[in-house]
């Protein structure tokens, strides 16, 4: 006798918004509206004759049975999805595909990617730098790279690296922030802030414990952190303080090469550590359970690339930034 099992794309519903816990975040990954997603899953929950869901007004989370339930759907799409690339025709054609955040893509990885391709010229790789979070290996991706403050459980995380905090502005911009006796005054700055980041001014000015009016030699004196500019993204925060517009807040390694060329300037000396890294995600044991050797070597080669910035002293000095170019 056949198994009698749920309508398919009402699963698919609710394993992606279980999985983010948003109806939202579940319909933009599964290109459908909320609407969809919502009424799919109310029909899910009568065919099954439980609750899956808890409807609040500031969001949804899972019940004691969804959390149970989500355990198993999740696991068979997850089987579906291996069995699928492990289809000779597929494995033997399957690109790399990783997701990146686009800043991060653009800034580190992209210019480093042709060393890879000249080791391995036959593995091909596909960057996704859209703004959601993957499951592995549902959503077809190998590896993810994310800023996160530490690992999460049930997916394998390896550390590439830690950002260091540094203001950063334009020259012409340095210039004007100089007082009468040529020293940097950071009260006379627009600060630019950074909506998604996670660390932003407030961050920096807590790890270099100013009590004082002075940080090696910078006036820090008026500053007002919830003044200022705001943007969106990390790389329009460089592009708009290298227009003059304000001091935005440099995260090395991805400002180096701004500042290698000169189009930013270090407005303080003073770093900080950023309390999160950015680490490599895959599924467990994914290189072994898909046959895929290009998984290893893509996987070792990024960490060989990374290991160099994973230390503070990294971020001043020109030879280690360009080792691995």
């Amino acid at each position: 006798m056949p198994l009698r099992l749920p309508p398919l794309p009402a699963l698919r519903f609710f394993e992606a918004a279980g999985r983010h816990q948003s109806f939202k975040l579940a319909a933009a990954e599964l290109n459908v509206t909320p609407s969809a997603v919502s009424h799919g899953i109310v029909g899910l929950e009568q065919s099954l004759g439980v609750e899956l869901f808890v409807r609040e007004p500031r969001g949804i989370s899972l019940t004691a049975t969804g959390v149970d339930y989500l355990s198993y759907v999740s696991e068979a799409f997850s089987l579906i999805a291996i069995g699928t690339q492990r289809l000779p025709n597929l494995r033997a054609n399957r690109p790399i595909a990783l997701s990146c955040a686009p800043t991060l893509a653009s800034r580190w990885l992209l210019p480093r990617l042709a060393t890879f391709r000249s080791r391995w010229p036959h593995a091909n790789v596909t960057v996704d730098t859209s703004h959601r979070h993957v499951g592995f290996p549902v959503d077809g991706f190998d590896f993810a790279i994310r800023l996160s403050r530490a690992p999460v459980a049930g997916t394998a995380w390896a550390r590439l690296f830690g950002e260091r905090l540094v203001p950063v502005c334009s020259p012409a911009y340095m210039d004007n922030l100089r007082d009468e006796h040529g020293n940097v005054d950071l009260g006379r700055a627009t600060l630019i802030h950074v909506n998604s980041a996670s660390e932003d001014w407030q961050a920096w000015f807590d790890g270099v414990a100013i009590d004082g009016v002075a940080v090696d030699g910078v006036a820090i004196e008026g500053v007002e952190l919830n003044d200022g500019l705001r943007v969106d993204t990390i790389q329009l925060a460089f592009e708009a303080a290298s227009m003059g517009l304000g001091v935005a807040l440099g995260r090395r390694p991805l400002v180096d090469r701004d500042l290698a060329d000169g189009t930013l300037v270090e407005a303080c000396p003073q770093t900080i550590s950023s309390s999160t890294a950015y680490w490599l995600v895959s599924a467990q044991n994914a290189e072994r359970a898909e046959h895929r050797p290009e998984l290893s070597d893509f996987k070792q080669w990024l960490l060989s690339e990374a290991a160099p910035f994973d230390n503070p002293s990294a971020a001043a000095d020109p030879d280690l930034r360009s080792a691995n170019h």
